[in-house]
């Protein structure tokens, strides 16, 4: 006990003494490193962030080698024929109906070529994702008959639900903090998605929505402010879902969605008015700027940052590690 008290207050000097090394001095002043790294914590954190996805790639991929190789001994066949068995010869080939959804999906980015002129890359396009989803189910299988566990962690930041708006139980295994604008296209078009993660996954989260108006979005502070305004009426989450769908969020229509979620106005508009709210979304900004927002939308669930307009299966991927690490 004694050595593992000694080791830790070591421990703790070396990392003072990192913190206070002068990276430079202008005349009498000195710029410490931990000066410069706390301004430049948004920017490490994004560099942590990838370093640890490029490391969960190749880790992921030398792990399904292994599980390949260990199954293909087991059967005296080569890694390349369990593969073709296992793999190539159970994806079904594209339907026509299959080819015709993808290219009625996608004729904009097609820009009106004929069909039968993109069928081969559809197809292909479809033999690509039936494997990948063959893949994915059998390395289920694999893993099941030789355990496998992964001590890799991901880097995590300490970010709390802030003083906004709340929904899911305080004790639920998975909490997402999303940082957000209500100008920004990006936030407006990932609401489905986060829909379907609090349809799908119920009483396992806590959703927490903070605010992050972009400095060039002229009408996502006021439009933050409202919402708050409608929160303080504990109407916060339907007049949220009108700005989501909103595409004009000027005052005077800011005060019509407040009539349509049933706010009485009075209150919300002396709210806004008197710009009550101000504090927590300076609270949110900061917050955000210290946990390594640089743009929105951004989530972070239980401190493990996604950025961006990301589709379902990624918030999949993250919560089910996340349940697993506590079950």
């Amino acid at each position: 006990m004694r050595i593992t008290v000694i080791a830790l207050l070591v421990s703790g000097l070396l990392a003072g003494a990192a913190a206070a090394e002068p990276l430079a001095t202008v005349g009498k002043q000195t710029i410490t490193r931990a000066q410069v790294e706390e301004a430049a914590q948004a920017e490490l954190a994004e560099i942590e962030a990838a370093r640890y996805e490029a490391l969960r790639g190749k880790l992921d991929e030398l792990v399904a080698y292994a599980l390949f190789e260990q199954e293909a001994t087991a059967r005296g066949v080569t890694v390349d024929k369990l593969t073709e068995v296992e793999i190539m010869e159970k994806v079904a080939k594209p339907s026509d109906a299959d080819i015709q959804k993808v290219y009625d999906e996608n004729k904009e980015q097609l820009q009106g070529a004929p069909l039968e002129q993109v069928r081969p890359q559809i197809i292909e396009f479809l033999s690509r994702r039936g494997m990948g989803e063959r893949q994915e189910a059998y390395l289920a299988e694999l893993k099941k008959k030789y355990p496998t566990t992964i001590a890799l962690k991901a880097p995590t930041v300490d970010v709390a639900v802030g003083d906004g708006a709340v929904k899911g139980k305080a004790d639920a295994p998975v909490t997402i903090i999303e940082f957000s604008d209500y100008e920004c296209g990006f936030c407006k078009r990932v609401e489905p998605t986060v829909q379907q993660v609090l349809k799908v996954y119920g009483d396992k989260l806590r959703f927490a929505y903070r605010h992050y108006p972009l400095p060039f979005h002229a009408e996502a502070r006021p439009a933050a402010l409202a919402s708050l305004c409608a929160n303080e009426q504990g109407k916060f989450w339907p007049y949220h879902e009108k700005l989501i769908a909103a595409t004009d969020l000027t005052a005077a229509n800011l005060q019509q969605l407040a009539t349509d979620s049933g706010l009485d106005r009075k209150k919300f508009d002396e709210c806004v008015k008197a710009e009550k709210f101000n504090a927590v979304i300076d609270a949110d900004l900061e917050a955000g700027q210290a946990a390594g927002v640089n743009g929105t939308p951004a989530f972070f669930i239980n401190g493990r940052m996604l950025d961006g307009a990301q589709p379902f299966e990624k918030f999949k991927e993250i919560i089910d590690e996340e349940l697993a690490a506590k079950s």
